[in-house]
């Protein structure tokens, strides 16, 4: 099987200028292992075509949140030699989805909650007295434990009497 040819490889520059990303972004993929470049017998690196939709695939993911450790996961289901195929992008796409259907929902009870309490057990507002007396959020854990998922009505019948009192 022959190597690529000269025209399937790209500089770094060309590959920064199509992708949109840094060289020194380009580097930084190259040494968590998310991409491969060669070099050329000048020292100079080379990328295949096809890193262009790796890169793509990596930028998607980033913004739905995924860790540089899931992306690495991610694709190492996929080809390194060739970009993916529909089917293999449907496959990991899959599991990405259900990670934005929870980020979603995340985000929604956020905007719906945001102008209430969010169990964080600050106590420096006079109103978190009311909504979380004695902090008995802290009880389920550190953050913001009434947007992570919590139910005040569960976390302790306090509560519930503190929201009747309001």
């Amino acid at each position: 099987m022959a190597g690529p040819s000269a025209s399937d490889e790209l500089s770094i520059g060309e590959v920064a200028r199509r992708s949109g990303l840094a060289p020194s972004a380009l580097r930084f993929y190259e040494d968590v292992g998310l991409v491969a470049s060669e070099r050329t017998a000048g020292g100079h690196r080379v990328y295949p075509r096809h890193v262009l939709r790796r890169l793509g695939v990596i930028r998607i993911a980033q913004r739905l949140g995924l860790s540089l450790d899931e992306i690495r996961d991610a694709l190492e289901v996929l080809p390194p030699e060739r970009a993916p195929t529909k089917a293999e992008w449907s496959k990991m796409s899959r599991a990405w989805r259900r990670r934005l259907d929870e980020r979603i929902s995340t985000l929604e009870a956020l905007r719906d909650q945001l102008g209430s309490c969010i169990g964080c057990g600050c106590l420096s507002l006079r109103r978190c007295r009311l909504y979380n007396p004695d902090d008995v959020a802290a009880a389920r854990g550190e953050g913001a434990r009434y947007l992570l998922g919590d139910d005040p009505e569960e976390v302790s019948p306090r509560l519930n009497a503190a929201a009747d009192r309001r």
